[in-house]
């Protein structure tokens, strides 16, 4: 089930606020502890409206700050200086907090009344996706016919689609009630999702007295308390004589009049008292002219609100013209009228379940990412890093550090690294650096690995001399649990990093071999791919141990593995020893895992695509949709990894080494800082598992 839901629009001015409304009237029904959140909002001199309204009328236990990711301005610099994927990585961090402290946090897309509204769209789109959360998908229908409605409908589901997202529901609001009356009877279609239609309610624009007052800038000279929440349901400008002005008097209507016009000032308290006549609900007085003291007091028995402004008449109704009324906490019609139209036009049980039902299966990068960002930070472990003369490896450790993800020791000469960090601008406060060489450490390690290799003929000057080597003094350091991990290879072969660990570390006793996973990061999923850097010819044995290893892995990272063990053939189309191999190790998975979804053998393509997988392996729940690929070999799964990588344009995150009674990785020579960040992170993870004295 989803725990999140994601509300966007395509334009400004759709009426979210309505709809957020009403679905939160579903959640607390049947949930306790509900968040609101949204990703970017306008900074202004007051909170956000629509956060004010669901905080105070549901009560919801978080502070205002808690709300939000970043005004447009905060998010127009942090666009500017790292791009849109930094914006998107550092929202989904702010919500995976609130995700993990409520049980459903509803979501709620930009106003589109930042600097580049017209791609709005595409932002909430990204963001929605990379918090895999589904979409109910707002459509305006204000002053839009059936064929424009329509197409607005069609193309916001299709940019929606487009990146990924599941739509749960799309909600037509703001249409005109013959309109809607004629798309209840011939409801548009979208694919599998409901529409619901709403119909567009005028009060729910309508400005209050509170809200006219403080647009106009003006001063309140009388009147407060509830009848400042009142909406203004009709404008009259005080251009005539009082015998036709009264005439044009309609319930709830603002007076907007010089203030030397205290004829229909008074004309107009005098209704406000009257049973015979509209009650009015303010006056404003323009021109910067006040009444005097006497006629104020006439007006106080109504308790009308009046207020002055500097603008003339003309000035303050063209503002008013372009102001909308908000829902605020104390507009109980608004409210009122809003849950009414929400409660007529959807079918809640429907929406519900699909709420509950329609949780996205995609795992984009900046999510993966952000994921385990958060969980590294929630348990903070201390990493090694060798290769500090590196400067993505220093770059990435001041992220780190700046992120409070883990505790950072750095191996190399102190002056050295620190000349280096100096002359790149990077600060790291509270990270400890390491000499091998000049460690009274060295010599401690230098006697214990001796003792451990001596069958092999590892004499203590050899030890020695070793021990001045970043891997193996690091993988010391784990050993003997002065840090929990190690992350190595920027600038060593895997070999160099996969030995030490071998020799020192070793087999965990329910392994029967070390592997390597990748975590695969497509645009809109994440693979996970073994074995492409350790075992050149594993056994079925091997094949099995590898592949129930990389299941836990992907379990271990929030990923529901569905494991293939990839072969040339799909089921029994073909066979031959490598076949058999894979057919074996299945078995050997599906008899000690029988809750495990395993399929195998099995050709690549059946195993990622559903199409495919229907016409060559049909009634399969693991065909077509695994997302833990086991390769026989060695050969298989290094050329696989890579040509995905490169041709798919994906991020491959490891090797990620498995089976080690401690955790240490090994880093493509060719990593970015984003790929240490990672690196470093999941290896603080394998640290915070159950590990061995």
């Amino acid at each position: 089930m989803s725990n999140a839901l994601y509300l966007t629009s395509m334009r400004e001015r759709s009426g979210k606020a309505v709809v957020a409304l009403g679905v939160m009237e579903l959640l607390v029904r049947n949930i306790d502890k509900v968040a609101v959140f949204r990703p970017v909002i306008d900074a202004g001199s007051e909170p956000d409206p629509l956060i004010e309204l669901l905080r105070e009328r549901y009560g919801l236990d978080m502070s205002y700050e808690d709300t939000f990711a970043f005004t447009y301005a905060d998010a127009a610099r942090i666009e500017n200086a790292g791009g849109i994927q930094l914006l998107v990585s550092q929202i989904a961090e702010r919500f995976a907090v609130l995700r993990d402290k409520f049980e459903f946090v509803l979501c709620i897309g930009t106003d589109y009344t930042g600097p580049s509204a017209a791609t709005e769209l595409d932002l909430n789109a990204e963001i929605a996706v990379n918090l895999g959360t589904p979409v109910i998908n707002v459509v305006s229908g204000h002053d839009t016919d059936r064929e424009s409605l329509a197409a607005a409908a069609a193309r916001s589901r299709e940019v929606l689609t487009e990146h990924g997202c599941t739509v749960a529901a799309t909600v037509l609001n703001r249409v005109d009630r013959d309109l809607v009356a004629e798309l209840r009877q011939e409801p548009l279609s979208a694919d599998n999702a409901p529409v619901y239609c709403l119909s567009d309610l005028p009060v729910l624009s309508a400005l209050t007295v509170a809200e006219v007052v403080r647009a106009l800038g003006a001063t309140l000279l009388a009147g407060a308390g509830p009848l400042m929440h009142r909406e203004v349901e009709a404008y009259l400008a005080g251009s005539g004589y009082l015998q036709n002005m009264l005439p044009r008097l309609v319930n709830g209507t603002l007076l907007v009049a010089s203030g030397d016009r205290a004829d229909l000032a008074v004309a107009l308290g005098a209704a406000a008292m009257s049973a015979a006549l509209p009650t009015p609900a303010a006056i404003v007085l323009t021109c910067g002219l006040i009444l005097d003291e006497r006629t104020l007091a006439l007006l106080e028995p109504s308790g009308m609100p009046v207020a002055a402004t500097e603008m003339d008449t003309y000035a303050a109704l063209h503002v008013l013209e372009g102001v909308r009324g908000e829902i605020r906490p104390t507009s109980t019609r608004k409210i009122a009228a809003a849950l009414g139209e929400f409660a007529t036009a959807v079918d809640a049980e429907e929406l519900t379940a699909r709420i509950r039902l329609a949780q996205s299966d995609v795992v984009t990068p900046l999510m993966f990412s952000a994921g385990i960002l958060a969980r590294a930070r929630a348990d903070r472990r201390s990493i090694v890093l060798p290769e500090a003369v590196d400067e993505r490896v220093l770059r990435a450790a001041e992220e780190l550090v700046h992120q409070n993800v883990v505790a950072l020791t750095l191996l190399g000469d102190p002056d050295s690294v620190a000349e280096r960090i100096d002359r790149l601008g990077l600060s790291l406060p509270g990270t400890t650096v390491i000499d091998p060489v000049a460690s009274p450490l060295r010599h401690e390690f230098a006697e214990a690995y001796a003792k451990l290799r001596a069958s092999k003929g590892v004499t203590f000057d050899r030890a020695w001399d070793l021990m001045a080597d970043g891997s193996y003094f690091g993988t010391m350091l784990v050993q003997t649990g002065r840090v929990d991990g190690m992350v190595s290879g920027a600038t060593h072969t895997t070999a160099d990093t996969v030995r030490p660990a071998l020799e020192i570390i070793k087999c965990a006793p329910e392994h029967s071999l070390i592997s390597s996973a990748f975590f695969i990061c497509l645009p809109q999923r994440v693979l996970v791919f073994a074995d492409c850097a350790v075992n050149p010819d594993p056994n079925a044995e091997q094949l099995a141990d590898i592949a129930l290893c990389t299941a836990d892995t992907a379990l271990a990272f929030g990923i529901t593995p569905r494991v293939a063990l990839v072969s040339y053939s799909t089921g029994t189309s073909a066979g031959g020893a490598d076949v058999d191999k894979v057919r074996a190790a299945a078995a050997i998975i599906a008899s000690s895992r029988p809750d495990l979804p395993v399929v195998g053998p099995i050709q690549y393509d059946a195993a990622v695509d559903p199409s495919v997988a229907a016409s060559k392996l049909p009634g399969n729940d693991v065909a077509g949709h695994a997302n833990v690929l086991i390769f026989p070999d060695l050969n298989t799964g290094n050329t696989t990894y890579k040509a995905v990588q490169r041709s798919a344009n994906a991020v491959a995150v490891g090797p990620i080494l498995q089976g080690l009674r401690r955790p240490v990785n090994d880093l493509s020579r060719g990593c970015t800082v984003t790929d240490i960040i990672n690196t470093v992170a999941i290896t603080a993870i394998q640290a915070q598992g159950p590990r061995a004295g």
